[in-house]
């Protein structure tokens, strides 16, 4: 099997390294700068603990049109970055290939045939429908990624804790292109899951994100910090709340209280969340993936959402006055 991944920071980095290792598929990379550099001078490479796991990479380029058609491609850069990734993507799909976005939050195609959407995309993660058209709903693999990593330099992944994957076919239900991936990944050594309803397993880890994130990102606290205040966490609960009704009118219903989750988030302790960690790097947020999108879905099937626009809109006038998300279009 040909394997491209796409971004080959901490997600990226970290499946081309352990698929790489494993021996059972060919391994490229469309990376740039640095970590192509790297990538190409010292192959893929992971730490855990005191082990560092080193394999070659089979090829790597800015320009996917160097790569040739893979068999599967594992996306996995940042929202803001899925755009031009879609512009581009076309040299690398043949009839058969699979695309896996290995990302945070909702992704374009999450609404595509649900009743009252129709086809269209969601414009706060496909503005125009550039992605959607670039990769077809039937190519889709959908993914949650429950993986703690972070890049010390470029082209080195550190893991933290967590290997477990959850993936299925984007229109739900099971198939043996999916069971296919399932076990190239389970054979690299991560715990995965193959769903029949992966849009419902995308909606549950967006509800413990969908605050902790821009919250951790606007305080600067770890979740720790977030849980322990109760004026906070009854925010969050709130927001939780709201995005529970939105769930429940796309077929997304959460068996779950807020508290019964956060109980769960709470054992990751002084955690930085991914949002807190790009405000820190300096780096663009994913605040549509995570926070607009869930605004939009809302708008559309007339959920009232005071908790979450509040969030949104914090969040968001706190990242453009960093720089680290575009300013509202003239």
């Amino acid at each position: 099997m040909k394997v491209c991944i796409i971004g080959a920071g901490s997600i990226g980095g970290y499946i081309g390294a352990r698929l790489a290792a494993a021996g059972r598929c060919q391994v490229s990379a469309v990376a740039r700068g640095a970590t192509l550099a790297a990538l190409r001078h010292h192959g893929w490479r992971l730490r855990q603990g005191d082990q560092l796991t080193q394999a070659p990479v089979h090829a790597a380029s800015e320009s996917p049109g160097d790569l040739g058609v893979q068999d599967l491609v594992v996306i996995a850069v940042k929202g803001p970055a899925l755009t031009a990734v879609a512009s581009g993507i076309a040299p690398l799909l043949g009839p058969g290939t699979r695309v896996l976005p290995a990302m945070n939050g909702v992704p374009w195609w999450f609404c595509q045939g649900v009743p009252g959407f129709g086809e269209q995309a969601l414009a706060s993660v496909d503005p125009g429908g550039v992605i959607a058209a670039a990769v077809a709903l039937e190519r889709v693999i959908g993914c949650v990624v429950h993986v703690a990593t972070s890049t010390p330099e470029p082209g080195l992944v550190l893991h933290k804790m967590g290997q477990g994957l959850i993936i299925g076919e984007a229109r739900g239900g099971q198939s043996a292109d999916v069971q296919a991936v399932a076990d190239l990944f389970t054979h690299a050594g991560f715990e995965v899951k193959h769903s029949a309803d992966v849009r419902h397993d995308i909606w549950y880890k967006l509800w413990g994100n969908l605050t902790m994130n821009p919250v951790s990102a606007i305080t600067g606290a770890t979740i720790d910090r977030l849980l322990a205040d109760p004026l906070v966490r009854g925010f969050c609960s709130a927001a939780m709340a709201e995005a529970a009704m939105v769930g429940e009118r796309i077929g997304c219903a959460i068996p779950q209280r807020p508290e019964d989750r956060h109980a769960i988030t709470s054992q990751l302790g002084a955690f930085k969340t991914s949002m807190l960690q790009d405000v820190e790097a300096g780096r663009p947020i994913e605040l549509d993936g995570i926070v607009t999108v869930v605004h939009e879905i809302a708008r559309r099937v007339g959920v009232a959402t005071p908790s979450i626009d509040a969030v949104l809109g914090l969040t968001r006038l706190f990242a453009r006055v960093h720089g680290l998300y575009p300013e509202a279009a003239a």
